[in-house]
């Protein structure tokens, strides 16, 4: 070709297209347009002439005339729709973990607007579809099955404990669909993943969470701001998460010269604590420790008050997370103690907003007419998601958007996400799929603005996280 120019008419011409109808929305300035820089639009005005016929008639003749002005182009070619599955426990003994993904769903789709524009440089609206899963793994599995291969979507989001996060994960990494999880420790999510084979490789799935390492740092430290006899009564049931505490705590509880009361694996459900509660009595464990959830827990303190059981610390992942759990328990529930992975205290910001946790945090009790719940920590799945979507080279390429999940490097409103760190045991990527997000350990008190609160009390391990106040032995 030339490297002489010619003008747009010019072009025209030579191209055999001056006058032909562009059957394509937006004419030729739409073509154009789509290749940046500027755009001619021309507009065609009628000039009417009158001529008298032979016959003395008069026919009206209808002759065009051109006039074109330049505007500035958009710049930004549009692309096909980007599909997002979300899964989360909506309903079901686990529901508390999903109170806050309506309005997270909500909040994403508020961020996203008429659309974003990904790694390949085009804008594309992007559709995000909620799926409960009921609290229950086959369900879970079920509607990550349908995401992927009915409604087709570009990538996965999932979050809330190994019941949901694990069988989610699992139909992505054996679909090969990028997806990103949070909300369980990551232990329980990476061992539920590979099921025992040390050798299996996960290519497609990725997770950010705290920890075993993490909670036996800061619960240790809160548990020597009072008086006690250093004997753990040992809440470990016979399901992933209390699977995973078995595993990591017997040593570790060993080696800070802890007795360990262990009543042995039982079952979710279970309805009659005494045998438990027994072996704790027994073994006088001024401090019961592990993970259930909240009907179960409720179960197991009503029955211990019932029984004259008052040990000096009760500290329970899962249940204890969540003030609608301490609130019905009433005055048995003050001064009960938790995990805490997220609140309005914590100092970070969102990528897609700019909000502070507390600003987001406010945001949530003033539209919702609620207290705050930690799970408003999911919202940093589609901090992720989105980032990485930017960065992927082909959004039609799952592969890519892998990678660019894989290379994650972001600070969210969860806290900062680096999976290009080493990969190295005991630190903040300990395994290439995995990347430790902060937490603390709190308690819950009778509030000033809601009935109980949850206050900070240790962030051993996790010093950017201030600390609001001492832990005190229950009474």
């Amino acid at each position: 070709m030339s490297e002489s120019t010619i003008s747009r008419r010019d072009f025209l011409k030579r191209a055999g297209i001056a006058g032909a109808t562009l059957g394509v929305a937006g004419g030729l300035g739409g073509v154009l347009a789509a290749c940046g820089g500027t755009e001619e639009t021309t507009t065609t005005a009628a000039a009417a002439t009158t001529t008298t016929a032979a016959a003395g008639g008069e026919t009206t003749t209808t002759a065009a005339a051109e006039t074109t002005t330049t505007a500035a182009s958009a710049g930004v070619e549009t692309g096909r729709e980007v599909k997002l599955g979300f899964v989360s426990p909506i309903t079901g003994k686990l529901a508390t973990f999903g109170t806050a993904d309506k309005y997270v769903h909500a909040r994403w789709i508020e961020a996203i607007g008429d659309g974003m524009v990904l790694g390949d440089k085009k804008k594309h609206p992007i559709k995000i579809e909620l799926q409960d899963s009921q609290s229950d793994p086959n369900r879970a599995s079920q509607v990550a099955g349908d995401l992927i291969n009915n409604t087709g979507v570009d990538m996965m989001m999932v979050a809330s404990t190994p019941d949901t996060t694990v069988p989610v994960a699992a139909q992505a990494e054996a679909a090969g669909v990028p997806c990103i999880s949070n909300d369980t420790p990551w232990q329980a999510w990476f061992n539920g993943l590979k099921g025992g084979d040390a050798t299996k490789e996960l290519k497609w799935v990725y997770h950010t969470f705290w920890g075993q390492e993490d909670i036996q740092e800061l619960y240790f430290a809160m548990w020597d701001q009072f008086d006690n006899n250093k004997t753990y009564g040992a809440l470990w049931p016979n399901d992933a998460d209390g699977n995973a505490y078995r595993k990591a705590w017997p040593a570790k509880l060993e080696a800070k010269a802890y007795k360990l009361s262990d009543p042995g694996a039982f079952e979710d459900g279970l309805e009659d604590y005494t045998k438990v509660i027994s072996t704790f009595k027994k073994d006088g464990a001024d401090i019961v420790a592990g993970v259930l959830s909240a009907p179960d827990f409720t179960n197991f303190w009503n029955q211990s008050k019932q029984q004259g059981y008052n040990p000096k610390a009760v500290t329970i992942g899962k249940a204890l997370q969540f003030w609608q759990t301490v609130a019905k328990l009433g005055a048995i529930g003050i001064g009960l103690t938790t995990v805490v992975y997220w609140t309005p205290t914590f100092p970070f910001k969102s990528s897609l907003t700019g909000e502070t946790c507390a600003e987001f945090g406010a945001d949530y009790e003033t539209k919702q007419k609620e207290q705050w719940v930690q799970p408003l920590y999911h919202y940093a799945l589609f901090e992720m998601t989105a980032d990485a979507l930017k960065r992927a080279a082909s959004i039609d390429d799952k592969a890519a958007i892998a990678t660019a999940l894989s290379q994650t490097k972001l600070d969210t409103i969860a806290g900062p996400v680096d999976f290009t760190l080493p990969v190295a045991e005991g630190t903040k990527h300990p395994v290439p799929n995995v990347y430790r997000t902060v937490c603390a350990a709190g308690q819950w008190v009778k509030g000033t603005k809601y009935d109980v609160e949850l206050k900070i009390t240790s962030n051993a391990g996790h010093e950017v996280i201030p600390v609001e106040q001492k832990t005190t032995a229950l009474a």
